[in-house]
C-alpha cells in the first residue's frame, strides 16, 4: 500500500497560540506512564533542520519519494550523491539537551516508551533504550531485492572508494540527511549495488509516499494503549503516520500534551500545547522534577 505524500498542512479552524505553562506536563511525568512521540523539532538544536518549522527544509526542498527512487535510476543516483555527502555531517550529529532529558525521564521510570519520527538515531545515542524508530534509521541500508540489511558506514566506505575525490560543498543538509546539490555538483556520481545479490540499495527509512510497515504501526498502537498520557515533542503532526497515534489516544480518553513552538495538526486533540523550544522546555521540566540530566560530556551514548 502506498500513501500520497503530505507535505503541508493549513489550519481550517482557529487554534490556540499555545502556552508557556509546563505544569500539566510536569504532573503527567510525575504520575508516570507517559509515551513520548517525537518529531524533527527535537533535533534542530543538534544542527539538523526540521521540515516545517520556521525556515524548514520543505520551503526549498522536495524530499525524495519512494516512487521516484524505485522507478528512476537517475533519481537514485542524485539521491545517493546528496545523501552520501549529507551523511558526513548527519552521521556526526550529537544528542542535545532535549534528547538527554527524554533519556533521563526514561531512566527514572516516568516514560512507558518513546516513538520517534526521526531517522537520526539521536534518542538512542542519548541513552533511550526502547525508542521505536517509526520511520526507520539512516544508519542502516536495505536491499530492495533480497532484503539484506547492512550498516550505513560500510556503504559510505564503498561509495568513498567508488567516487574518489567527490567533495562538493552543500549549502544545506536536510532532515533526511539529503544535502542540497545541483546536477553539476552531482556530476557522474556512481551508485554501488547490494553485495549479496546486486540489487538496489535504499536507506532503511520510510520515504515520503511509502507506508510504514504494518507490524511497526501495530506495535506503536499497542504502546499508545498501554500509556497513561501521550506527550508529543517537536512535531507538526502533518503526516498521518504520527497523527494517527494522537487521534487514537484522544479517542480513548488519554490526555495528549504537545510541546511545539508552532501550531500542529494535532492541537485540536490536545489538552495543551506548550510553545517553547524543546531543549529549554525539557531541561526546565527536569529541573522542576529534580531529575539530573547528562550534560553531554560523559560520553557519546
Amino acid at each position: 500500500m502506498r500513501m500520497r505524500p503530505t507535505l503541508s498542512w493549513t489550519p481550517t479552524e482557529e487554534l490556540s497560540p499555545g502556552t508557556t505553562d509546563l505544569e500539566p506536563v510536569a504532573d503527567a511525568l510525575s504520575d508516570g506512564g507517559v509515551l513520548v512521540l517525537s518529531g524533527a523539532g527535537i533535533s534542530t538544536e543538534s544542527g539538523i533542520p526540521d521540515y516545517r518549522g520556521e525556515g524548514g527544509s520543505l520551503s526549498r526542498h522536495t524530499p525524495m519519494t519512494y516512487q521516484d527512487f524505485t522507478a528512476d535510476p537517475q533519481a537514485r543516483r542524485r539521491y545517493w550523491a546528496r545523501s552520501h555527502l549529507g551523511w558526513r555531517t548527519f552521521g556526526s550529529a550529537r544528542p542535545n539537551a532535549g534528547h538527554r532529558a527524554v533519556a533521563s525521564f526514561e531512566r527514572h521510570g516516568m516514560l512507558s516508551g518513546v516513538i520517534t519520527q526521526n531517522v537520526d538515531g539521536l534518542h538512542q545515542a542519548a541513552g533511550s533504550e526502547e525508542a521505536v524508530e517509526l520511520h526507520g534509521g539512516l544508519d542502516r541500508v536495505v536491499c530492495l531485492s533480497c532484503g539484506s540489511l547492512s550498516p550505513r558506514r560500510e556503504l559510505a566506505l564503498r561509495l568513498e572508494e567508488t567516487n574518489e575525490g567527490f567533495a562538493p560543498v552543500a549549502a544545506v543538509i536536510n532532515p533526511d540527511g539529503d544535502a542540497d546539490l545541483t546536477d553539476e555538483q552531482v556530476g557522474d556520481f556512481h551508485v554501488v549495488p547490494c553485495t549479496v545479490c546486486g540489487g538496489i540499495l535504499k536507506p532503511d527509512v520510510v520515504f515520503f509516499g511509502e507506508a510504514v510497515p504494518v507490524e511497526r504501526v501495530e506495535h506503536c498502537r499497542a504502546l499508545v494503549r498501554q500509556a497513561t498520557t501521550l506527550l508529543v515533542l517537536g512535531s507538526s503532526l502533518t503526516v498521518m503516520s504520527g497523527l494517527r497515534f494522537v487521534r487514537q489516544a484522544a479517542q480513548a480518553g488519554q490526555p495528549v500534551l504537545i510541546i511545539n513552538r508552532d501550531q500542529t495538526r494535532g492541537d485540536r486533540h490536545a489538552v495543551t500545547r506548550v510553545a517553547l523550544p524543546l531543549g529549554t522546555a525539557l531541561t526546565a521540566l527536569a529541573d522542576q522534577l529534580g531529575i539530573p540530566v547528562d550534560d553531554g560530556t560523559a560520553g557519546t551514548g
